[in-house]
């Protein structure tokens, strides 16, 4: 199993997202990692999970959605996390720099993402309908993605939320009703919004690592132009 490595992905001349790259020995395919509000790639959550799929050999790239200065602003007035329109243009603009990379580009690729980064994932989705094989949402906001946008989403998404988190339960049946029909919605009994309770991120890993192992065939697309 490979240690993760730190790599720089240019948004803007001279402007950097950072993000940590575990490329396992032999690895049959990429995740790539879209973290909630207030959070980043260093999510003991998203941690975890990438470590399970590590583990089962795909490889997974954790980003920080904002640079380092953004971030630092967003500590404080909480201007950056809801923006979904730049949050997606970071995420479509780190599926391109990964098929530019020699080992990475015929991978095949899915996407994870939670809570707000979950809205992120699915709009990414839409922008690479070919390219993105599978999909897992955890605690998704799938509300701040656009009925018009989930509707050009081909890959079959698993959307795993928390018996407790109520409001969450809803939104995501809803959207459900618009993905692909080998789509899947799991709700983790007695669970609140964040997995804290025992058991509960065990087994979003068990359901994300089965996901990926299905869906991730094969070769990557060539990407689309966004």
């Amino acid at each position: 199993m490979a240690d993760p490595e730190p790599v720089r992905i240019t948004v803007l001349p001279g402007r950097n997202i950072l993000a940590d790259l575990a490329v396992p020995r032999s690895s049959r395919g990429l995740v790539i990692f879209a973290h909630g509000s207030g959070s980043g790639r260093k999510s003991p959550r998203n941690r975890r999970v990438a470590l399970a799929l590590n583990r089962v050999r795909i490889a997974t790239l954790l980003l920080d959605l904002l640079t380092p200065e953004e971030a630092k602003e967003d500590e404080r007035l909480a201007n950056f996390r809801f923006d979904l329109r730049l949050l997606t243009e970071r995420l479509v603009r780190a599926i391109t720099w990964s098929s530019e990379q020699p080992r990475l580009s015929r991978l095949p690729l899915g996407l994870y993402g939670a809570s707000t980064g979950a809205a992120a994932a699915l709009r990414g989705a839409a922008a690479f309908p070919l390219e993105v094989s599978a999909m897992v949402l955890r605690g998704g906001r799938t509300d701040l993605a656009p009925e018009e946008l989930v509707q050009r989403v081909r890959a079959p998404t698993l959307l795993i939320v928390g018996e407790r988190d109520e409001s969450i339960v809803e939104v995501n049946r809803a959207t459900l009703r618009t993905l692909p029909s080998s789509s899947e919605l799991v709700i983790v009994p007695r669970a609140t919004h964040l997995f804290e309770e025992p058991g509960a991120m065990e087994e979003v890993e068990r359901r994300t690592r089965g996901w990926f192992d299905i869906h991730l065939r094969g070769s990557r697309v060539t990407p689309q132009s966004v």
